[in-house]
């Protein structure tokens, strides 16, 4: 028998949208890209609230934080009007591998890479597109572990904002630099996913979507929310970062 599930986190809800906080490890909606997976956030929104919903964006699989839903037709238009043309102010925190620097701003394109599951590239070659992201360090930890080849590890709290966005933007960019996020099975280094996932119980992709400022479909500004919980919230406490997140 299934263990029943708790109901999905909704941080704002009103007549046109509704938000929720997604939890790392639950797709947006039914997807190629795993099709044994039988959980989805759309779905469960829809069943939880008792009517239909709209996706306007989306995040990774393992990646938690703001997501955003409308509840009709007209709204849906608008904010995906806003998302589209990258207008939506997107906030995101992530640790990452290294010391990284104060701050800075990665422009590095990007090329979108072929995945047979989930897209036709057959009949049309590999895009590349101008991709860009500013980040801030916000905190720095050093243990006294060799993890890799260097006899202690250090690691990076970062506030990461994407000016476009590109499929896995943010965990590419963050590789492009030399600090690859942790817990990234894809574009990260395994020594240290390994060590966090066993020795930190931190087993989940430290990426997550904190804030989003965006225009209202009635067209007033709305700031939206999320708080870091389980693994990704002990590890900041862990680290003394817990007061380091940026605030709204």
């Amino acid at each position: 028998m299934d263990t029943p599930q708790p109901p999905l986190k909704v941080i704002y809800r009103d007549d046109s949208l509704v938000a929720i906080n997604k939890p790392s490890g639950l797709l947006v909606h039914r997807s190629p890209v795993d099709r044994s997976e039988t959980r989805f956030a759309l779905q469960e929104l829809r069943n939880q609230l008792g009517q239909y919903v709209y996706p306007v964006h989306r995040l990774d699989k393992p990646t938690s934080g703001v997501l955003l839903f409308a509840l009709d037709s007209s709204s849906a238009r608008k904010l995906s009007v806003q998302f589209e043309s990258h207008s939506v102010d997107k906030t995101y925190l992530a640790v990452t591998r290294g010391y990284a620097p104060e701050q800075g701003c990665i422009d590095h394109p990007l090329t979108e890479k072929s995945d047979p599951r989930i897209d036709d590239y057959r009949s049309r070659p590999a895009q590349t597109q101008s991709a860009m992201t500013k980040f801030r360090q916000l905190g720095t930890v050093e243990l006294d572990v060799a993890i890799d080849r260097y006899p202690r590890s250090r690691y990076s709290l970062l506030e990461l904002k994407p000016i476009t966005g590109r499929r896995h933007q943010l965990r590419r960019h963050c590789k492009h630099i030399g600090h690859p996020i942790i817990g990234d099975a894809k574009y990260g280094k395994g020594v240290h996913n390994r060590y966090f996932r066993n020795q930190l119980r931190c087993p989940r992709l430290l990426l997550a979507c904190v804030g989003m400022r965006l225009i209202h479909p009635e067209g007033r500004e709305l700031i939206l929310q999320a708080d870091l919980n389980g693994a990704f919230a002990n590890l900041l406490e862990r680290f003394g970062w817990e007061r380091l997140a940026p605030q709204w």
